[in-house]
């Protein structure tokens, strides 16, 4: 979805963080937030869940509505503040300022029965994208489920050309206002696979430019 190509600008304003984002995204991203909500704690009770760069806390507070205890992650202070207004003072709820290639040596070894992550992996480069994931396999339990939610390349021709047709003006523009802009991620299945997840399913929307990927860290597998 071209639209996200935003989402480094809209950060620099946390605060019309929420806005923006539904705005750009037509109201698709709230559609986005509840089905990787959804996927996330399926068929669990009160799951721990990590969730990998929670911005303004939006899928954090989707989580906890579905019952789970849910640590929220971020490097940035001040979506986090947006965040912890918008959560309250949920003990079941907890954010740490704390980039995602730093969770191998901050957190424990296992434990958290699901990791989440909305519209991170398409702001980080190929060789994070790999670290993170095989990070993650090391701090999910056993059987513990993976859940992403991102941009991707659409896989049909014709959806990658009216994608391309979207998103190129949309990113040379992030670019010059910001010096950043995203990458869809070219092949999310075949990465999560690669990682060493068995991958569960995946749906498609928008275009096929957007991506929920279910996957689970196998039983026995040790680290």
């Amino acid at each position: 979805m071209s639209t996200y190509a935003y989402m480094r600008l809209l950060e620099s304003v946390p605060y019309r963080y929420d806005t923006g984002i539904r705005w750009l995204s037509l109201g698709r991203v709230t559609r986005l937030y509840a089905a990787a909500a959804d996927a996330a704690v399926a068929g669990l009770s009160s799951p721990r869940v990590l969730e990998l760069g929670c911005g303004t806390g939006n899928l954090t507070l989707a989580l906890r509505q579905r019952g789970a205890t849910v640590l929220g992650i971020d490097h940035n202070p001040e979506m986090l503040a947006v965040a912890q207004q918008k959560l309250g003072t949920d003990g079941a709820v907890e954010l740490r300022e704390m980039a995602a290639v730093e969770i191998a040596d901050r957190l424990p070894a296992g434990g958290f029965d699901v990791v989440a992550a909305a519209l991170l992996f398409s702001e980080l480069p190929a060789d994070e994208r790999r670290y993170l994931l095989r990070a993650v396999h090391r701090l999910l339990r056993p059987g513990g489920r993976l859940v992403i939610a991102d941009e991707v390349r659409p896989e049909r021709i014709w959806q990658r050309a009216v994608y391309r047709l979207l998103r190129w003006p949309v990113a040379v523009v992030t670019y010059l206002l910001t010096q950043t802009s995203t990458w869809a991620v070219a092949d999310l299945k075949q990465l999560v696979a690669e990682s060493g997840y068995h991958l569960q399913a995946e749906t498609r929307w928008a275009l096929g430019s957007m991506a929920l990927v279910v996957a689970q860290r196998p039983e026995g597998v040790r680290e």
